[in-house]
């Protein structure tokens, strides 16, 4: 392929671009970001940017020498606007038109944003880009008063930051507990302990209804029983929507996210797609699914950029992910989605304890809390499809590790 042009300039746009480079491709390479930011980290903006005096560079996977040398054509702050398949044609917000000969769709995904009336205020942030943490970071800084709508990772990651920042902090989830969509009950709980044995106050089972302006600037969160919890700042973190807009309008198949195959590629042969923005088969699984990490938005570029070198290869790594929160670094390796049993290995405590998640006898996902070498093992007992019993993995003396000798 002559010209290969990636739309979306975040972690899988900078490794669809760095693979194809590796893999052959000596032709023109346009990467097209509508950040101002060279690609850069996401998972710190929770977290260590909030917290301390974290230069913005430091988030920046490459310095800008690096797209020169690589002979990518880098363009920030740039918007693509349409698709036009039949002319393999990319046309931009600043009027220019890019044709291509391949093209890959790293596009990510946006904030859910709140519906209440009130959630226009100026007090109400949200946290997906660095733009965000920007200005997340500034209002932090003068903040008493926290409510954290949303119990999931970004929510909980943003409230234990609060905490250290000494701010009144009050999370406020929909469902009965936190991380309710992909943590079971155990971890669930843990969790729960753990941010009120550090001064949170959890409001699980509530609605928010609204959000009302002060006179002094700050709000006050009035949730569906009528009462309210005053606020200086609002952090909304209620999930993500796919950018699948540029997919749609093309006409490829899209569903909650742009369809690829385990190969990477969309409905049309000469585009594919990688990272959060996809739904995705993976053969290790039976049906699509689509995944908010690091890992799949590597791995998943480095199978588009194989597509786009005529090498195809199927998507088959292992998900894992993780978050940290206060002294606790979750570890996931696996899906557990549809898991029949579960057992612990160890108990659970600060000190750390994994949960194992089987589906008719086969070991399919571990949670591991506060145990980095368990979790590195068990992503080599779910990569190499290793069988572990579950009086196995619950029993704290039988060493797993001789399983992997065994096989």
């Amino acid at each position: 392929m002559r010209r290969i042009v990636i739309i979306g300039a975040g972690q899988a746009g900078l490794q669809l671009a760095e693979s194809l480079r590796k893999g052959g491709h000596d032709g023109e390479l346009y990467l097209i970001g509508d950040e101002r930011w060279p690609p850069y980290q996401r998972p710190p903006l929770s977290k260590k940017y909030l917290a301390e005096d974290f230069a913005d560079a430091r988030l920046f996977f490459r310095p800008l020498e690096h797209y020169t040398r690589l002979n990518v054509d880098l363009r920030l702050a740039t918007r693509a606007t349409a698709i036009e398949r039949a002319a393999q044609r990319v046309a931009l917000a600043n009027g220019e038109s890019l044709g291509y000969d391949g093209l890959a769709l790293t596009t990510g995904t946006r904030v859910r944003p709140l519906p209440v009336p009130g959630a226009a205020h100026p007090a109400v942030h949200y946290l997906r880009g660095l733009d965000d943490a920007q200005a997340l970071k500034q209002r932090l800084a003068g903040a008493r008063r926290v409510v954290v709508i949303g119990g999931g990772f970004i929510g909980l990651e943003v409230a234990a930051t609060a905490r250290h920042a000494d701010c009144e902090v009050h999370v406020v989830e929909a469902l009965d507990r936190l991380m309710a969509r992909v943590m079971p009950p155990v971890v669930s709980d843990f969790f729960a302990t753990l941010h009120r044995a550090h001064g949170t106050q959890l409001h699980l089972g509530a609605q928010v209804a609204a959000i009302e302006p002060a006179a002094d600037g700050s709000v006050e969160v009035r949730l569906g029983d009528g009462s309210g919890l005053p606020a200086d700042l609002v952090v909304a973190g209620i999930g993500v929507l796919p950018n699948q807009e540029l997919a749609v309008a093309a006409g490829l198949a899209c569903d909650n996210g742009i369809v690829v195959d385990e190969y990477a590629r969309t409905s049309d042969p000469l585009i594919v797609a990688a990272g959060d923005c996809t739904v995705h088969r993976n053969l290790r699984y039976e049906l699509p699914h689509r995944l908010e990490s690091v890992q799949n938005a590597v791995d998943q570029a480095k199978v588009a950029a194989a597509s786009l070198l005529g090498q195809a290869q199927p998507y088959a790594d292992l998900p894992w992910f993780w978050s940290d929160q206060y002294e606790v670094k979750l570890q996931i390796a696996g899906l557990s989605a549809g898991h029949d049993s579960h057992v612990l290995r160890g108990e659970p405590s600060a000190a750390g304890f994994s949960v194992y998640y089987f589906r008719q006898g086969r070991l399919i996902a571990v949670d591991s809390l506060n145990r980095p070498a368990e979790h590195m093992l068990a992503r080599r007992l779910l990569s190499g499809g290793t069988h572990v019993l579950p009086a196995q993995a619950a029993d704290p003396a039988f060493d797993l590790k001789a399983l992997l000798v065994a096989t």
